[in-house]
C-alpha cells in the first residue's frame, strides 16, 4: 500500500468528544482525489491502521478532513488522536478508498446519519449539491452538544435540505423514519452511517418497507466477531503454494493465516472495513461480516477472514498478498 506523509494543519473541537483534523501533504502539491463516501487509513504508532471517513468536499486536493469521536472503549486509535496529536505533527496515511459510493443514476438520495456517522454523509451532501442532484439529509444526535458540524450545515448552500434530530429534543423533531422510508421513488437510494444499533434499525426499516437491498447503502464503523458453540475447526488451502493452514475452533481465520506467515492486510478485525477481503476459489464460507451484501455473499467467491469461517471442511483461497 502506498503511504502519504501528512502534517496536521489544524485541530478543531467539532462537538463534545469529537475533534476535527485538517491534514495537508508534507511535500506540498495536490493530494490524490477522492469521491464522496471515501475513507483513509491512518497509521498510528504501535496500532493497526484505523479508517476515518473524509468529510470535506470531494474535489478538494489541498487537504483531507477527518473527525474523530473519542470512544470510551477505544482500542487506542481515538485516544491517541485526542491525547497525543497536536497541530504540526506528522501522520502517515493511506490514499483514499471507497466502499460507500453514491449511486450515479439515483433519482433521489436520502442521507441518514447517526452521531459521528455524519462524516461520510457530509461529503455526500457536498457532492450531490455540487451537481444539483435531489437529496435530503437527516442527522440524528443525542444532544446539540454532541452534534458535530451543526454550524457548517447551517451555513451550507444546501441547508434547506438538512433536517436535524436530537434525542433530547421535542418529540416533533424526532426522525420520522417509517414515514421517510414509506414513500420511495423507483430510482431512490438511501445511505446510512452511524453506530451499529442505529444502522441496523434504519436498514431493517428500509428493507421491511420494500426497499431493494441494492438501494440501501451502509457504512459500519464497528462490528463484532461472532463465536458459536457449533463452530468447528476447518482448513484453508493457499492455492499455488502447497500450504494448508488449520483454523481451530475459537480462532479466527485471520489469526491462523497471520500465524502461518501470510501477510494479510487487515485493520478493523471486526468484519466491517473490507481490508482483509480474500478471494475464495473453492469451498463455502460462513459469512459473518457486515461488509458484503447478500448478493455478494451468495456468490461465495470471497470472505473476510477476520470474522468469517467456513461451512465446508476446507476453503481454497487465492490471496493477493
Amino acid at each position: 500500500m502506498s503511504v502519504l506523509e501528512m502534517r496536521v494543519a489544524a485541530i478543531r473541537r467539532e462537538a463534545e468528544g469529537i475533534l476535527g483534523f485538517d491534514l495537508v501533504p508534507v511535500t506540498g502539491g495536490a493530494l490524490p482525489g477522492f469521491t464522496a463516501g471515501a475513507h483513509i487509513d491512518v497509521m498510528l504508532p504501535g496500532l493497526p491502521a484505523r479508517q476515518y471517513s473524509l468529510c470535506n468536499a470531494p474535489g478538494e486536493t489541498h487537504r483531507y478532513q477527518i473527525a474523530v469521536l473519542r470512544e470510551p472503549a477505544s482500542r487506542g486509535g481515538s485516544q491517541h488522536l485526542h491525547e497525543r496529536v497536536a497541530t504540526g505533527d506528522r501522520l502517515m496515511i493511506g490514499p483514499p478508498k471507497n466502499h460507500f459510493e453514491l449511486a450515479p443514476a439515483a433519482g433521489h438520495s436520502l442521507l441518514i446519519a447517526g452521531g459521528i456517522g455524519v462524516t461520510p454523509i457530509l461529503a455526500m451532501a457536498e457532492a450531490l449539491a455540487a451537481k444539483g442532484a435531489s437529496f435530503a439529509l437527516h442527522y440524528c444526535a443525542r444532544s446539540a452538544e454532541r452534534m458535530a458540524f451543526a454550524g457548517r450545515l447551517a451555513a451550507a448552500p444546501f441547508r434547506d435540505q438538512v433536517h436535524l434530530h436530537l434525542d433530547d429534543g421535542p418529540e416533533a423533531q424526532r426522525l420520522p423514519l417509517a414515514a421517510l422510508l414509506a414513500a420511495r421513488g423507483a430510482d431512490d437510494h438511501v445511505y446510512i452511517c452511524g453506530p451499529s444499533g442505529f444502522l441496523d434499525w434504519v436498514k431493517g426499516t428500509a428493507l421491511a418497507a420494500g426497499w431493494p437491498e441494492e438501494a440501501v447503502h451502509t457504512e459500519y464503523f464497528s462490528g463484532s466477531v461472532e463465536q458459536r458453540d457449533s463452530d468447528s475447526a476447518f482448513e484453508i488451502e493457499v492455492a499455488g503454494r502447497g500450504q494448508v493452514v488449520s483454523v481451530a475452533k475459537g480462532q479466527t481465520a485471520l489469526d491462523a493465516l497471520l500465524a502461518a506467515g501470510l501477510d494479510v492486510p487487515n485493520s478493523c478485525t471486526e468484519g466491517v472495513c473490507g481490508m482483509c477481503m480474500t478471494r475464495v476459489i473453492d469451498g463455502t464460507p460462513d459469512h459473518r461480516d457486515q461488509f458484503l451484501t447478500a448478493a455478494e455473499r451468495a456468490r461465495n467467491d470471497c470472505f473476510m477472514p477476520c470474522s468469517s469461517r467456513a461451512l465446508s471442511a476446507r476453503l481454497v483461497i487465492e490471496p493477493d498478498y
